[in-house]
């Protein structure tokens, strides 16, 4: 059997401050075909998973390339375009082929692209045509869109959030896809709209046990796969919102009767689904107030995985106007900062201006007379599902006894190694604030005594009735109006 992959994604935040150019995948990762290095990285999870599987089977896989950019505002037309056209390229020179699985991520907007991936999936299918199965990886964070479903005989979503889980659904895709190929299976999807926006964090319940169940009728009386979207709120695009996606062997009106079924749960337990989020001072108070530590503390209003710029100063700053000591933060996206941290040198002691350069969202700057405690030419952090995720030049400085994480490649924070690679002994701090929304959850919550979602101001803000959409179709549970 002859199978190509490759990907092309990222999740755009349609608020983001800064726009995502060619650059950006440079940044966070683009090979070009036949490229890819003997490790997964994020978005590779299918052309990985065809590897492994491929191995044993005799399979001809041709690798296409592979990009992908960290979260950010709207794609440039001419990013999209080019590396559309690249990918595309080379699956034309791959023909024939049998089967395509692609990783993608199904958020991507672009400048006239409000759905990037169901544009690039139909222009795959009227390459390959009618017979050849295509089968794509997604982000839950996703916009499922009919012209996605309409081009792909599989589409597969990552169940957990944290995402640990890219390998272990590459596969599944891959499995299907193959099954699909070789005649065996007949996949029929249906969509059910739960007419919600909410973030579901499988580290906790009632999600755990939702997807647990999910997981559990994959496989058994014809039902192929259950994937959950939980949706990219901070998209503002027609299809945004919260769905269902089952697949059934040959029957659309099991797929139908299972989705519609298992949208019901997700709608009655949408407000058991939403964090507790205390303001930026009850979030300090209830951290101190807490017997021992470390308390971690997530900033997720300026998540990078959310298309923020991780340079803002709120938490920093209240932080420093308390008096609050034995505490650390980041990782902090300021290149300025960490050149000037490492024109210094290790142990110098200097007045330094962090933070708050982007926009009103960053806050304002911080002016804090630190020590410089580590420098790190390229500070490698360790992602989700294990891949490697570089920070750039880093650099760990002190100030009023709070030790800040200085990064020159935007990432949120996912590994604890990010600060103890640096050399900050986490265990020993009272508070840790992280940029991060949920990611952080799979590594720090196995050294946190306690964790807080802290409601700050940012580009990914929890309330979304904040936010000005202008394309949404229909009321959205909890939005208040569909658009302004």
């Amino acid at each position: 059997m002859r199978v190509f992959s490759g990907s092309l994604a990222t999740e755009t935040n349609t608020f983001g401050p800064m726009p995502t150019g060619l650059a950006s995948f440079h940044d966070r990762g683009y090979f070009a075909a036949g490229k890819h290095p003997d490790h997964m990285t994020f978005f590779s999870g299918p052309l990985w998973a065809a590897r492994l599987r491929g191995k044993d089977k005799g399979w001809t896989l041709i690798e296409g390339m592979v990009a992908g950019a960290q979260p950010s505002g709207t794609t440039t037309r001419h990013a999209y375009e080019t590396l559309r056209e690249e990918l595309l390229g080379d699956l034309k020179k791959a023909l024939p082929v049998d089967m395509v699985v692609l990783g993608l991520h199904g958020a991507m907007v672009a400048d006239g692209y409000d759905d990037c991936e169901g544009d690039l999936l139909q222009r795959v299918r009227a390459i390959v045509g009618p017979d050849v199965v295509v089968g794509a990886e997604l982000d839950p964070h996703n916009h499922l869109t009919p012209l996605m479903t309409g081009n792909a005989d599989v589409l597969v979503c990552f169940k957990e959030y944290p995402h640990t889980d890219v390998l272990e659904r590459g596969l599944e895709l891959v499995d299907l896809c193959a099954a699909t190929a070789q005649k065996r299976i007949r996949p029929v999807a249906a969509v059910v709209d739960c007419e919600m926006i909410t973030l579901v964090h499988t580290s906790r319940q009632p999600a755990r046990g939702f997807v647990d169940r999910m997981q559990s009728l994959e496989g058994k009386d014809g039902i192929l796969s259950v994937s959950l979207t939980h949706g990219f709120p901070w998209g503002d695009v027609p299809e945004m919102g919260t769905k269902v996606l089952v697949y059934a062997d040959g029957d659309a009106a099991k797929a139908q009767k299972l989705a519609r079924q298992l949208a019901d749960e997700v709608i009655a337990m949408r407000e058991q689904l939403t964090p507790v989020s205390p303001g930026i001072d009850a979030a300090l108070d209830e951290a101190l107030a807490f017997d021992g530590g470390p308390v971690v503390l997530a900033d997720g209003a300026d998540n990078p995985g959310g298309g923020a710029a991780s340079d803002s100063t709120f938490i920093l700053r209240r932080m420093v106007e308390r008096g609050i000591t034995n505490a650390a933060v980041g990782p902090l996206w300021d290149p300025i900062a960490a050149r000037i941290a490492f024109e210094a040198g290790v142990g110098a002691r200097l007045p330094l201006r962090i933070g708050g350069k982007v926009s009103p969202l960053s806050g304002d700057p911080l002016d804090l007379e630190v020590t410089v405690k580590a420098l790190h030419e390229d500070l490698v952090q360790t992602g989700l599902a294990d891949t490697p995720t570089s920070m750039g030049r880093s650099a760990l400085v002190e100030a009023n006894g709070i030790e800040i994480l200085l990064c020159t490649l935007r990432n949120q924070a996912m590994g604890t190694d990010l600060f103890t690679g640096a050399g900050c002994d986490l265990a020993a701090k009272k508070i840790v604030v992280v940029k991060s929304s949920q990611h952080f959850y799979a590594s720090y919550s196995k050294i946190a005594r306690h964790v807080i979602y802290a409601d700050a101001p940012g580009s990914v803000a929890r309330d979304l009735n904040t936010l000005p959409y202008r394309k949404l179709r229909r009321p959205l549970w909890p939005l208040k109006t569909a658009a302004r």
